[in-house]
C-alpha cells in the first residue's frame, strides 16, 4: 500500500523544497502576526530570510535550466513530508527565537549578520551560475573562477547564509539549524568526492589544490 501512495505521488525534490520555502513564508509571516514586531531584529530577520525564499523560487525562474538539473529526483510521500518538516519548519526556527527575543538588536549584530547574508548570497548564486553555464555548453569538470576556491563553494555561501539567521535571531538555540545544515553538507560532501573522483579522471588533481569547503583554510 505504501509502495503505491510513493508510485502515484510523483513529485521532484525540487518541487518538495519550492512548497517547504513557502511554507517558511507563511510560517514567519505567522510569527509577525500572532508575537507581533518589537524592534529592527524582526523586521530585518524577515527581510533577510523571506527574501531569500523568494529568491530561491524566482530564480529558477530566470534560469529554468535549473530545474531540470537541481534536485530532479522524485520523491514520494515520505520524502515530501520530510521536506515541509524539516526545509518548511525547522529552518525557519531561528525566525521563532527572533520574534522571542526581547533585546534590541544592536548594531554589531546587523554588521556581522547583514555582510554574512549577503556575501553568502552573492557566492552561491556565482557558483550556482557558474556551473549551470558551464554545464550548457558541455563542460566537463567545472575547476575555475568561484570553483578553484573550493570544492563545495556553493554550500560555503549557503551556510554563511544560514549563520546570519542565526545571528539576528540572538539566541543560541537558533544555532541549531547551520549546524544541521553542515552536518548535512558535510555528507553530501563526502558522498559527492566518491561520485566524482568516479567520474572524472582529474578530480584527484583538483581535489588536491583545492579546499573542501572553506576557502584558504578547509
Amino acid at each position: 500500500m505504501e509502495n503505491t501512495a510513493n508510485q502515484s505521488f510523483k513529485i521532484t525534490q525540487l518541487t518538495a523544497i519550492n512548497v517547504a520555502k513557502v511554507v517558511t513564508i507563511f510560517f514567519l509571516i505567522g510569527c509577525a502576526m500572532l508575537l507581533g514586531i518589537q524592534d529592527m531584529r524582526q523586521v530585518i530577520y524577515l527581510c533577510l530570510h523571506i527574501g531569500y525564499c523568494v529568491w530561491w523560487l524566482v530564480e529558477q525562474w530566470f534560469y529554468p535550466k535549473r530545474r531540470e538539473v537541481l534536485f530532479s529526483e522524485p520523491v514520494g510521500v515520505i520524502g515530501f513530508t520530510l521536506s515541509l518538516l524539516f526545509i518548511g519548519f525547522i529552518y525557519a526556527l531561528p525566525g521563532y527565537f527572533a520574534f522571542v527575543n526581547p533585546e534590541p538588536i544592536s548594531f554589531l549584530t546587523v554588521g556581522i549578520a547583514l555582510p554574512l547574508f549577503f556575501f553568502g548570497s552573492l557566492i552561491n548564486a556565482s557558483a550556482d551560475v557558474q556551473k549551470l553555464t558551464a554545464k550548457e555548453f558541455g563542460a566537463g569538470l567545472v575547476q575555475d573562477n568561484i570553483w578553484r576556491l573550493s570544492r563545495n563553494i556553493n554550500y560555503f555561501g549557503d551556510l554563511m547564509r544560514y549563520f546570519s539567521f542565526a545571528v539576528v535571531a540572538g539566541s543560541v538555540w537558533a544555532y541549531i539549524v547551520p549546524g544541521l545544515v553542515m552536518a548535512l553538507y558535510l555528507q553530501r560532501i563526502n558522498q559527492k568526492d566518491l561520485s566524482m573522483s568516479e567520474k572524472y579522471p582529474e578530480y584527484l588533481e583538483y581535489k588536491l589544490k583545492t579546499r573542501r569547503l572553506i576557502p584558504f583554510i578547509w
